[in-house]
């Protein structure tokens, strides 16, 4: 689908240059030509070049030949003043890359690309060279050809500009910096969509070169860049923060400060990130900005102030992150850095390591919360919290800390929290693990099977390493894909939550074949809890992952403060999408049981910012916050109540003007659940949840009476703990409806989505239902509903349809 602008405004630095006087210093002699046998050297040139002529033939389709192609030259050390003379803009001759091998003495390589209407223009300067003479009686062209040593087809090493060292194996997935020729972008992105290689949406923009970030192996790029012509030069992506950490600190604190000149502080009634963990370094340069000393709490007052050595400082980098995100774009950007969200932090665990009785968990996590609660009542927070437990985690089942977690996000059905919580980490010796069955049989740790939270598992797009020391290692993830130590819910029992929801960057592991370590290159980059002697460190793993979803669910609560924690919640799990690895995957689950397993590994992939908060005008997201009573007491029965019928303000006029044009809608429900009280109930989902909610979409030509007898039908299906086959083409189907938050993915013809115009939110069973002498049958429950069109015609409208009907005002062109 083409990506429209999702209308937001850019941020521009104008100006700012400092004019000096400048003298150029001149280039220094040139050595002369070498000396040449001329009619040996000509007739060695015409066959190297009609040799490159024909390896063309043999190896390039007949449509990349008509428009051009590549040529490498090698001339002698010393002349790359005559490279320049390869060009020639008059017939389009593009002078591409020029490199140098690693010896002082080695020869320059030049590569030029050539079209086909000038394919000759080389041949007829060697022939006047070998045949024509100035008049001062030298060869003609004798300059250029003369300093030629050979030529020869261009391969993908020729705009290879990098470490020659730090190649990757040809097979190895990379992220490339790519440099394309002027105007090329459209052919590459499109020749490169026909490949499945991603293709990062940013682009820099230069006089003559436009660079991207593509993610490919050797091979392939290496084939994008014989066959389109669009490729002027390759190197390895470098978006890591080895630089960073290899710096010494007066070097980092210099970083810092630019950073910190560049800051806009948040609001001090900003939403903000209140982080259980080992503490913080709140006076650190880059942290103190966004938090104040009166929201900086311990558990246990007795214990010192500050972030522990114990736990490596592990507060303050959730705290970096969570702030800014991974700290190395805020630290490399140039523009004005506005912070929109502040920190507070309590000190959940003890700073000598000492660990709590595993049951007092949940009353410690609602203590911590509590004191942050009390010092700013009225303040909208996400709550952060990676520290989790192997103990109590039996394939999905609910620990004493998990309900409390649960409780805690209900709030009594009031003062609801959002919990951002990890999926933990495997702890074993990653060198002997077999990647990925290791994180499918490696559970969920406590209380991540919480139902109300969220919980945040790990996956990487860094597979890039340049640091020397780690020359000849390899990635362990692949580019989008789980990270190597992070866990998932793929052993549980269908009935338990799908964990985790999401995944974000949690950064990789690198192995030579005997040994594993999560590198420098493979990390994100935040704060460092002793910044007198460093300010930056590398961090990682589902910590790095959870403090950067609780980094978005904040500057969503920021943009959207009426939001509900539900509705935050479902916008984080609505932008979700999988990564092409990841759609890959599940296209080529044979069944629904094989699909399910990478639900459970993968959530619904990774979030973003810009689809959690603006729709395009072919991508319209509708967000609805509702409530409805499941449940009320007829004589002495207690029955289902009501269920919400939206009837969807859809653009069934454009939709209908499409007719079979293929159109997608993606619907996610969130809401809380009250856990139950007693554990004797947990061995069934009916006694832990309070209720439960689904979604339906009504079919095409159906009547709400056919509408209701369907959804009545689900409801028993749902007491009776069987599944109902999916016919309404949904991607995921039953799977969905396992926890408390549920999305899937509905295709079809726009003609038909046209005419399913009603979405209905209803209740199934739980412990509210089946214990009336608890009187909880009486209470009204919250949830948000978001729904999503794609129209695949990106030059169709949806939006402004829709907000015509519900009369909201659009924005200014």
């Amino acid at each position: 689908m083409p990506e429209l602008p999702r209308e937001l405004p850019h941020l521009y630095l104008n100006g700012g240059g400092r004019p000096e006087e400048y003298t150029s210093k001149g280039r220094g002699s040139t050595p002369p030509a070498p000396a040449r046998d001329r009619a040996l050297h000509a007739q060695h040139l015409q066959q190297a070049f009609t040799a490159a002529l024909n390896a063309a033939t043999a190896q390039l389709p007949a449509a990349a030949i008509a428009n051009g192609i590549y040529l490498d030259f090698e001339l002698p050390h010393g002349t790359q003043a005559f490279v320049e003379k390869l060009e020639d803009r008059r017939k389009h001759i593009e002078l591409i890359a020029v490199t140098q091998g690693p010896l002082p003495d080695s020869p320059v390589r030049a590569t030029v690309f050539v079209p086909s209407a000038a394919a000759d223009h080389y041949q007829r300067k060697i022939t006047a060279y070998q045949e024509q003479e100035t008049k001062s009686g030298k060869p003609k062209n004798e300059p250029l050809i003369a300093r030629i040593n050979t030529i020869q087809l261009s391969a993908f090493r020729s705009v290879y500009t990098d470490d020659p060292n730090m190649l990757p194996e040809p097979h190895q997935p990379t992220w490339w910096e790519v440099w394309l020729r002027h105007g090329q972008y459209e052919e590459f992105a499109h020749a490169a969509a026909q490949l499945n290689i991603p293709v990062r949406p940013q682009r820099l923009h230069f006089a003559e070169r436009e660079v991207i970030l593509a993610l490919a192996n050797q091979i392939t790029i290496g084939q994008l860049f014989i066959t389109t012509q669009t490729i002027a030069e390759i190197r390895i992506a470098r978006d890591n923060p080895t630089l960073f950490v290899q710096m010494n600190n007066v070097d980092q604190a210099a970083w810092v400060a630019d950073l910190s000149g560049r800051l806009q502080p948040p609001p001090a009634q900003a939403p903000t990130v209140c982080i259980l963990d080992s503490g913080i370094t709140s006076a650190h340069p880059l942290l103190a900005p966004a938090i104040d000393p009166q929201d900086v709490h311990r558990y246990d007052p007795t214990w010192p102030a500050g972030d522990s050595a114990y736990w490596n400082g592990h507060g303050t980098a959730m705290s970096g992150i969570a702030l800014y995100g991974n700290l190395q774009t805020a630290l490399e950007s140039q523009a004005p850095f506005a912070l929109d969200h502040r920190l507070e932090a309590v000190t959940m665990l003890a700073p000598d390591g000492a660990q709590h009785e595993p049951r007092l968990y949940g009353a410690i996590t609602a203590e911590c919360i509590a004191r942050a609660e009390i010092q700013a009542p009225q303040r909208s927070r996400v709550v952060c919290m990676a520290v989790t437990s192997s103990i109590d985690t039996l394939r999905g089942q609910p620990s004493s800390w998990s309900a409390a977690v649960d409780n805690i996000c209900f709030g009594d059905n009031q003062n609801q929290q959002l919990l951002m919580i990890s999926a933990g980490n495997i702890r074993e010796d990653i060198a002997t693990q077999e990647y990925p069955a290791a994180n499918d049989t490696a559970t969920i740790e406590n209380p991540g099977q919480a139902w109300n939270a969220l919980t945040v598992g790990a996956h990487t797009e860094r597979v890039n390493i340049t640091d020397p020391t780690y020359a000849g290692w390899t990635p362990i993830a692949p580019a989008g894909d789980l990270s190597p130590t992070s866990r998932t819910s793929t052993t549980w029992q269908r009935q338990w939550p799908i964990k985790p929801e999401i995944v974000m960057e949690g950064g990789n592991w690198a192995t030579n074949g005997d040994e594993a370590s999560p590198i420098d290159d493979l990390c994100v980059l935040s704060t460092h809890y002793r910044p007198n002697v460093r300010h930056l460190q590398t961090f990682a793993e589902t910590s790095a992952a959870t403090a950067l979803a609780s980094n978005l669910a904040a500057r969503l609560l920021a943009a959207r403060p009426q939001s509900w924690p539900e509705t935050i919640r479902a916008l984080i799990v609505h932008s979700a999408e999988w990564t092409p690895r990841m759609k890959e995957q599940f296209a080529n689950a044979p069944t629904q049981a094989a699909k399910a397993a990478l639900l459970r590994r993968y959530g619904y992939g990774v979030p973003d910012y810009m689809r959690a908060i603006r729709s395009a005008r072919n991508d319209m997201t509708l967000a609805i916050q509702d409530e409805l009573q499941p449940y009320w007491k007829d004589n002495d029965r207690i029955k289902t109540r009501h269920l919400n019928l939206h009837e969807l303000p859809w653009p069934r006029a454009e939709l209908q003007t499409l007719g079979e044009t293929i159109v997608g809608l993606r619907i996610t429900l969130s809401y809380f659940i009250e856990p139950n009280p007693g554990e004797r109930g947990w061995l069934r989902r009916h006694r832990y949840q309070s209720h439960g909610l689904r979604f339906a979409l009504k079919r095409t030509l159906e009547s709400t009476d056919e509408f209701r007898r369907r959804i009545n039908r689900a409801v028993q299906a749902d007491e009776e703990d069987v599944q109902i086959p999916d016919t309404d083409d949904w991607f995921l189907g039953g799977i969905r409806d396992a926890g408390s938050i549920h999305s899937d993915y509905w295709t079809g013809t726009a003609a038909d989505l046209a005419a399913r115009d009603a979405v209905a939110v209803f209740p199934v069973t739980g412990w509210w239902r089946d214990k009336p002498a608890l009187e909880r049958f009486n209470r009204r429950v919250r949830y948000a509903l978001i729904v999503t069109i794609q129209a695949h015609n990106g030059a169709l409208d949806i939006y402004t349809p829709v907000a015509n009907q519900i009369a909201i005002p659009l924005p200014a062109e």
